[in-house]
């Protein structure tokens, strides 16, 4: 049975490495729920089986957090509507002040400023990272509830070889087995989309640098060299801060420099990496492009077509459809066509089949993902889990996949080469801070205004801290 050495070599490079959520679970180490819940995933898996907790504590806890996230949703909501009226407050003093002067006028102007940025950071909280947030601390309960029977279920599929009857359970054929015909006849639709995106200036500049550039495209090589694509892969790195990569049909591979800035060693880029070539492998552009077609008139409506990236482009969505677009910061209501949820799951599985035959730790994109998910980017990058599977569903298949592929001994999860583009990274982010701080912005049209002084939350705080600040 290999489910033990699964978790041998996990807590082996794990030690190497520091988690921001948490450390490693000491054998006899009592965990409150609360405490657990701020643990990383992977410590969960391990907790779960050695803690137990009584069902009573758990539905309080559960209660607690529907509490918790209604009083904090509410609460932020409010606020965004005592932003509105003050902005519309301060609008009418512009209007209705006789004789204004200048230095008046501009007091107002950054006042407005201001307020439309407070009220922006309100409503990103309120219906999107609390929200998420929260759905994230209730998935890591209920994997403390419901993982000793899914480990039992997983090992007793081990011990009986029937996990490779699953699908895509034939991970020593990687290579020579065909997951969607058909890779090649969507090159030239993926090249129509750059263009187009291109054109329409929704493509951000790429990366000034041979360095990062070289790096990312060697790893995303080496990944596609051990994975079922059929298709040339052609890479490029966006000088974009978003925290996102994105893959079009056809093996186009598009990597935001915010990605690279967010990832902490090279296997949690590999599973990102791995994940994005896995959409192109399984075609699903292509499907979601029939797919709309023969639903096309629901995507007419302008609410579903926006999308918040790269700046809040609100007509991407429209070009998501219509070329397969698909990428981690994907910000469109698929569940219309009833195939997003299936799609992810479907690329986290074959993602990790591909980081693992590449020789990375295939755990590198659940750690990526949790930490997305419970502080360094839930806030900043809430796109990159809208419209997404449920938490525990995405982390469970995950665990479930990693145990089922056979051992193999030093998987690597961190490169020197890693390092020294993380240091060719920072000149490029620096280079780019001038740059936008030189570009007009329709969030700050009033140049003379002094920075604001109050933020709705700061980044890297936990959801605990946002909400309680909150209530004072």
């Amino acid at each position: 049975m290999r489910f033990p050495q699964l978790r041998q070599y996990t807590a082996l490079f794990l030690s190497a490495i520091v988690i921001s959520s948490g450390s490693r679970v000491a054998p006899d180490e009592k965990v409150s729920l609360h405490e657990a819940l701020r643990r990383p995933y992977l410590d969960l898996f391990e907790l779960a089986q050695t803690t137990q907790y009584r069902a009573a504590d758990i539905d309080s806890v559960r209660e607690s957090l529907k509490s918790a996230q209604e009083i904090c949703i509410s609460r932020f909501k409010k606020q965004a509507s005592q932003y509105a009226k003050d902005i519309e407050q301060a609008q009418r003093e512009l209007k209705e002040e006789k004789d204004i002067s200048a230095s008046r006028r501009q007091e107002l102007h950054c006042k407005i400023q201001d307020l439309r940025a407070l009220q922006g950071q309100t409503e990103m909280l309120a219906k999107h990272a609390i929200p998420l947030a929260y759905a994230n601390r209730k998935a890591k309960l209920d994997l403390i509830q419901q993982w000793p029977a899914k480990f039992k279920e997983i090992s007793e599929q081990i011990e009986k070889g029937t996990y490779r009857d699953r699908r895509w359970g034939d991970v020593d054929d990687i290579g020579f087995r065909e997951i969607e015909s058909g890779q090649t006849n969507d090159i030239k639709t993926g090249e129509e989309a750059i263009r187009d995106m291109k054109a329409r200036s929704l493509m951000p500049k790429e990366i000034d640098d041979k360095e990062v550039k070289a790096y990312v495209t060697a790893v995303a090589q080496r990944i596609a060299s051990h994975s079922d694509l059929r298709v040339p892969l052609k890479v490029t790195v966006l000088d974009s801060k978003e925290i996102n990569a994105f893959a079009l049909p056809g093996g186009f591979l598009f990597v935001e420099r915010g990605l690279l800035e967010a990832v902490d060693d090279e296997a949690e880029l590999a599973g990102v990496l791995g994940h994005e070539m896995s959409h192109v492998v399984a075609r699903h552009g292509h499907k979601l492009m029939v797919r709309s077609g023969l639903m096309n008139f629901l995507f007419q409506a302008a609410e579903i077509s926006a999308v918040f990236l790269s700046g809040g482009m609100g007509t991407f969505g429209v070009y998501a459809v219509q070329y397969g677009f698909y990428g981690l910061g994907f910000v469109l209501d698929l569940n219309l066509l009833g195939v997003s949820r299936d799609f992810e799951l479907q690329a986290d599985q074959l993602g990790i089949q591909y980081t693992w035959n590449s020789g990375y730790d295939p755990t590198g994109f659940v750690r990526f993902f949790d930490k997305m998910a419970t502080t360094k980017g839930y806030v900043e990058g809430a796109s990159w889990f809208y419209d997404h599977p449920p938490f525990y569903e995405r982390m469970v298949e995950a665990e479930r996949e990693i145990s089922f592929l056979p051992k193999k001994d030093s998987l690597a999860f961190q490169s020197s080469q890693f390092a020294e583009m993380k240091t060719a990274l920072t000149k490029v982010t620096a280079k780019a801070k001038i740059e936008e701080d030189k570009k007009p912005s329709l969030l700050g049209a009033e140049k003379k205004c002094a920075p604001t002084k109050k933020s709705e939350y700061e980044p890297g705080q936990d959801v605990e801290t946002i909400c309680g600040a909150a209530q004072k």
